[in-house]
């Protein structure tokens, strides 16, 4: 009894350290999105450049596979389900949509009703009031090349398809501008079509912006079928091996490609037909694609200096540069791409210089490789930091921060000497000249998108299907009552036992069926975690497979085990599966319910925090700091302790803020709302806390979904065995 009893309490005490020390690891985990987040907001980091991400919590069930397959790091989970963390990370690969199983986020572009960069075009990608003018690719502001291939290829069927209908009279079919992604594709495809087109760009080398990438980039990219050509199955290629298989296409399909010709305008002529302009020629077609890209010319950044031969704007070769000392200025990945392949060379000083106060607009791969950089010393790091001027042998720069060196006031200008000066700050979209085209960028012609709304948990669909589920079943087995009503020692004389008993006919062949939509059920986990061979269908189809299988093997179980389960195995397994289905039902509804409440008060906090900065960042900082360090730190009876302690807390902030009022010259006004929003920011993040710690007590209720499920499986495994082996029939 004694060795009972100490094994007991050293397992279960084992069990208590290990869930308190996974539950610390989660809170902090959780804090640091939280604190990313807000540090983004604070940065401007949450301003996405496109695409970016939206999270519907009334779905989410906080599964984290978005977080799982995002490939930029741009969500976090807060609270057990997804937030977003970096909205600027975001390039639009969209996978966090498509592995959903739940439906519960979408990616969009951000902004779009009030965006001034983006072209008014219809759902064929044709500009409004531009008929036969298309656009294709970044242009449209959709970045990634699979997007932009997918335009180009479209667009070419559909001129296709209009030339088919209205027939050509002696002039192009089609002239495609820009030899890109999009403008390749929308070529390959005309060519498919045996239309008389022409292709042109202001490059003798084709790629668009990708040929201007730095040498061996890796370019990320998805499956995409480049029409003529075939699958491009890799998820990535460098840029040398994508230009290759680019000109090895146009080579071998012989496309009429004409470089070095520089687009310049877009007008029709008398007879309804469009003249392309370029710096040296004109071309005369019935319709255009227009795949320009977004880039358009590089972003200056208007100090003096910046037009001295050793500024550049791009990066191809790094080799050629070796023995400089070198500055890098911007934040974004062809700034990172550039110093890291510049800081490789022999003898090279490197230095990187950036407005803001982190790298946060890089990919995440990016940033990992230049902070790694940074903290070995092979690149140097000026933050906060914006240039001045640029001379002859040094750069006059005004830091705040400097991540490598001696620390220097806010606002000090200093001399950094220097020979080369690299500016990667984006480029302008070409927008006057497509306006000059006659493509509008007015938001007011664009179709409106329809806004993002919370749709609910999916409740009521569910409930439906489950209903009439049941209710087939139900009527099954009222039509034969007769049989199923009866005692079980009387059913073998019924003529209808031969046919219903769980051993024979259509009962055995519930059972089989049953245990089959088990199998698959569970092929749904397998699915999650992307196991070899199970990998194919989406994982919003496999979550309905897995709430439609778990129903249906419950109704045909109960069939099978003829209306009355015994006591035998097969009984109990049945029993097993019912507990399944109700812990697995309550706890979906659970998942998105506590978790949606715990982090509305997170929102509610940033708001609060927001108006506190306006106020006084001074007051925002040190009730921010107050109150977080309570929420996030301590166990729940400890918070539960620690109610009077955040009375005290609050008592010593409203005096700080008293003292501080006098100080900064608040109005009547601001103090009073000042004392309100800290006494509201204390009272949310004790809101959030609490709804914090009753969702980790509701975690349990997932463990035991998972527990019950392995019993389930393991009953009906042997329930399976004795009837094959006994004969377990009645």
């Amino acid at each position: 009894m004694s060795w009972s009893l100490l094994v007991a309490m050293t397992l279960l005490l084992g069990l208590a350290l290990a869930v308190s020390l996974a539950r610390q690891l989660e809170l902090r985990r959780m804090r640091r999105a939280v604190d990313e987040r807000t540090l983004g907001e604070q940065q401007g980091a949450n301003e996405a450049k496109l695409m970016h991400p939206v999270v519907d919590l009334t779905r989410c069930m906080g599964c984290g596979k978005c977080v799982e397959v995002c490939p930029e790091k741009v969500l976090g989970m807060v609270h057990g389900q997804a937030a977003v963390v970096h909205s600027a990370r975001c390039v639009g690969v969209a996978e966090c949509e498509r592995e959903c199983p739940v439906s519960a986020i979408a990616v969009t572009v951000a902004n779009q009703a009030e965006r001034t960069d983006i072209p008014a075009v219809t759902d064929e990608l044709e500009a409004i009031g531009q008929p036969g003018v298309f656009l294709a690719g970044e242009v449209t502001a959709h970045a990634l090349i699979k997007t932009a291939v997918e335009h180009g290829a479209w667009v070419g069927a559909e001129v296709a398809r209009r030339v088919q209908q209205n027939g050509a009279n002696g002039v192009l079919d089609l002239c495609v501008v820009g030899l890109g992604p999009a403008g390749l594709a929308c070529s390959l495809e005309a060519r498919r079509h045996g239309l008389n087109f022409v292709a042109l760009d202001q490059e003798q080398e084709i790629g668009g912006t990708v040929a201007k990438y730095p040498r061996r980039k890796l370019v990320l990219t998805e499956p995409v079928d480049l029409p003529l050509h075939g699958h491009l199955a890799d998820r990535t290629y460098t840029k040398e091996e994508l230009i290759g298989i680019w000109e090895e296409a146009v080579a071998e399909h012989d496309l009429p490609v004409i470089g070095g010709e520089t687009f310049v305008g877009l007008e029709r002529d008398n007879q309804g037909r469009y003249v392309v302009r370029t710096e040296t020629d004109s071309y005369v077609a019935h319709h255009v694609c227009l795949a320009l890209g977004r880039r358009g010319v590089p972003r200056r950044l208007g100090v003096p200096g910046e037009e001295l031969p050793h500024v550049a704007y791009s990066l191809l070769d790094a080799r050629s540069y070796r023995g400089r000392r070198i500055l890098v200025v911007g934040g974004g990945d062809s700034a990172g791409e550039a110093a890291l392949a510049l800081a490789e060379q022999f003898s090279n000083e490197v230095t990187i210089a950036y407005r803001k106060e982190s790298f946060f607009r890089m990919r995440e791969r990016q940033r990992r490789r230049i902070e790694d950089a940074i903290d070995d010393g092979r690149i140097h790091a000026f933050l906060n930091t914006e240039v001045v001027s640029i001379e002859q042998g040094a750069v006059r720069l005004r830091t705040g921060q400097s991540r490598t060196g001696p620390s220097r006031t806010d606002g000090d200008v200093f001399a950094l000497e220097n020979d080369e000066v690299f500016v990667m700050a984006g480029g302008v979209p070409p927008v006057a000249l497509l306006e000059s085209a006659g493509v509008s960028f007015d938001a007011a012609l664009r179709e409106t998108p329809a806004p993002i709304r919370e749709r609910g948990s999916g409740l009521w669909p569910a409930l439906a299907a489950a209903f009439v589920l049941t209710l087939i079943a139900l009527v099954w087995a009222t039509r034969h009552a007769d049989y199923y009503g009866l005692p079980m020692a009387e059913r073998p004389m019924h003529e209808k036992h031969e046919f219903l008993r769980p051993g024979q006919g259509i009962g055995l062949a519930l059972g089989i069926f049953a245990a089959g939509l088990i199998v698959v059920n569970l092929l749904y986990l397998a699915r999650r975690s992307d196991l070899r061979g199970v990998r194919f269908g989406s994982l919003k189809g496999w979550m309905t497979s897995h709430v439609a299988t778990g129903i249906l093997a419950l109704l045909c179980a109960t069939l099978h085990g003829a209306m009355m389960p015994g006591h035998t195995v097969g009984g109990r397994a049945f029993w097993a599966l019912v507990v399944l289905g109700i812990t697995g039902a309550i706890g979906r509804y659970f998942y998105a319910y506590v978790p949606r409440a715990a982090n509305g008060r997170e929102l509610e906090l940033t708001e609060i925090r927001a108006r506190l900065a306006e106020l006084s960042a001074n007051v925002e900082h040190y009730v921010a700091r107050n109150a977080t360090d309570r929420q996030w730190s301590g166990s729940f009876f400890g918070r539960v302790a620690a109610l009077f302690g955040f009375q005290r807390d609050l008592r010593r902030t409203i005096g700080r803020i008293r003292r501080d009022a006098r100080r900064e010259e608040l109005s009547r006004e601001e103090l009073q709302e000042t004392i309100y929003l800290a006494k509201r920011a204390y009272r949310t993040a004790l809101m959030a806390a609490h709804f914090e710690d009753v969702r980790g007590l509701l975690q349990s209720w997932r463990w035991l979904h998972r527990w019950i499920a392995l019993l389930m499986v393991v009953l009906v495994a042997i329930h399976v065995w004795s009837a094959l082996a006994y004969g377990d029939y009645f």
